[in-house]
């Protein structure tokens, strides 16, 4: 993947689309051109950004994330001209998008790829009457773009493949998941199957057999937790047993002449537009659409770090996220390298599910970022997929906390991390955990750590045991923390 360190990406059209694609171009670390015509379209932007911003700390920011770095321009052409990638947003009008396009490509370099946000027009449609109809592409994201890591990318008649590749890289750099549909087709392939749940959902409500809350219940509580894992196929392989999916459809195929369901869209009369808005007014129970949008941003997040050790679904896109992240702090140590005395390796803010009742972060929560700053540690010394995939890892035989001043929501940490010693099996290391504005020490843990392989203590490859010896010899001149080797006791 080409690393970009100076980017700039380029939206046109900033409502809610345009402004979630700000958000996670921001925290890449990029530059953010923009463009929209409406009256107040800059402050609504800028303000977007800000009410998305916490989410985006929590998912984690590339060095030089400044949600500050946005250009409000005055003209389309000067997005077009200044930008790397550009993203239309606008609203799904075949037409006005065509027209928008065009623009686009008139004024952009002729490298610069166009992308549409369209939900359900197809690329090739665009296209028509447009010059540079070889850079241009769909890439269809889902809200909130700066969390949901889905894009959908489908070229169309006169797409060059090189386009299509330069995109699907353009957005897996910045910490999404591309899905490079192959065939054009109305509504791409999520919006077609969301569709058909939401036709069923119409009919369900419109003949009076379920309300709203009960339907969204149906989903919340069973099929949606696997979904976010595993998806419906995969889902319904498990369902058939030791038999996969041949068992599965032998069992359940004959249900599928049933008419279970009515995929054709009912009429959306004044009655069932009623229904559906009192059903899911009542559903709110009075929370405005930013409480619910800072409910929706919170557990999205809890969901895709409960899935990240599994490394299965958005859980594994968040993993390689926070992975290259760290890579960008502080590269692996290679023989000569310089090492840093003590190491950064780690920033974070608290998170919100750190906070106990006292608005306080809970004191195993510490050591719960200590453990972070231990992984970026062990990235650093170069403990990749393929070394854990051989069973060996560190565990942890014994750790001394200290704590020494309490933080809150959002408050920014730095870490630091000290190599006391090393032998042949084991790691003496002290991390101190310190405020990121004030510059304060937070807490400090010394830990005894040890190298395992399949379960059973095993000397440190030759690998990592050569960095670790070359970060404690780097460390040698270091003072030796005055908390080491501290126990519990009262004075007398």
């Amino acid at each position: 993947m080409n690393e970009r360190s100076s980017f700039t990406f380029g939206i046109v059209g900033t409502g809610v689309i345009g402004a979630g694609w700000a958000t996670r171009a921001l925290a890449r670390g990029w530059d953010v051109v923009a463009w929209d015509p409406a009256p107040g379209a800059n402050a609504r932007l800028r303000e977007a950004v800000d009410r998305a911003w916490p989410a985006a700390q929590r998912l984690g920011l590339f060095p030089g994330a400044d949600r500050n770095r946005i250009t409000f321009a005055s003209t389309l052409e000067a997005v077009a001209g200044n930008a790397d990638h550009v993203q239309e947003s606008a609203p799904e009008r075949l037409e006005l998008k065509r027209e928008l396009l065009t623009a686009v490509d008139d004024a952009a370099p002729a490298h610069v790829p166009i992308a549409s946000s369209t939900s359900g027009f197809r690329p090739s449609d665009l296209q028509e009457g447009i010059a540079g109809a070889d850079r241009i592409v769909v890439g269809h994201p889902f809200n909130p773009v700066y969390l949901l890591p889905l894009v959908e990318v489908v070229g169309g008649v006169a797409t060059g493949a090189a386009t299509v590749k330069t995109t699907i890289d353009v957005y897996r750099d910045m910490g999404m998941h591309p899905l490079h549909i192959r065939h054009e087709v109305d509504g791409h392939l999520s919006d077609r199957l969301q569709e058909a749940l939401w036709r069923e959902i119409l009919h369900l409500v419109a003949d009076g057999t379920a309300t709203t809350a009960e339907l969204d219940e149906a989903i919340v509580y069973g099929p949606g937790l696997r979904w976010a894992g595993m998806g419906t196929n995969l889902t319904f392989h498990l369902a058939g047993g030791d038999g996969g999916m041949r068992h599965m459809l032998e069992q359940f195929g004959p249900a599928l002449q049933l008419p279970w369901t009515r995929l054709e869209a009912p009429p959306l009369t004044r009655d069932l537009v009623d229904r559906m808005v009192s059903g899911t007014a009542e559903q709110a129970g009075g929370r405005s659409v930013a409480e619910l949008q800072h409910i929706r941003d919170a557990y999205l997040l809890s969901v895709m770090r409960a899935l990240r050790p599994f490394r299965i679904g958005a859980g594994s896109t968040l993993q390689r996220w926070e992975d290259r992240r760290y890579a960008h702090h502080a590269a692996a140590w290679r023989p000569g390298a310089h090492v840093a005395a003590p190491l950064g390796l780690f920033e974070c803010v608290v998170e919100p599910d750190w906070v106990d009742y006292n608005e306080h972060m809970g004191e195993s929560f510490y050591l719960l970022a200590f453990g972070w700053a231990s992984d970026a540690l062990f990235r650093y010394i170069g403990l990749d997929d393929d070394y854990r995939a051989a069973g060996q890892s560190f565990y942890t035989l014994e750790s001394h906390i200290l704590y020494y001043r309490e933080v809150s929501v959002s408050e920014p940490l730095r870490f630091t991390t000290q190599i006391l010693a090393v032998d042949a099996k084991r790691v003496h290391l002290f991390h101190t955990m310190i405020h990121g504005e004030s510059g304060e020490t937070v807490s400090v843990v010394e830990q005894m750590i040890i190298h395992v392989k399949d379960g059973r203590s095993h000397p440190i490859p030759h690998d990592q045991r050569q960095a670790l010896d070359a970060i404690a010899a780097a460390h040698d001149g270091l003072p030796v923390p005055e908390q080491v080797g501290r126990t519990i006791g009262m004075g007398r």
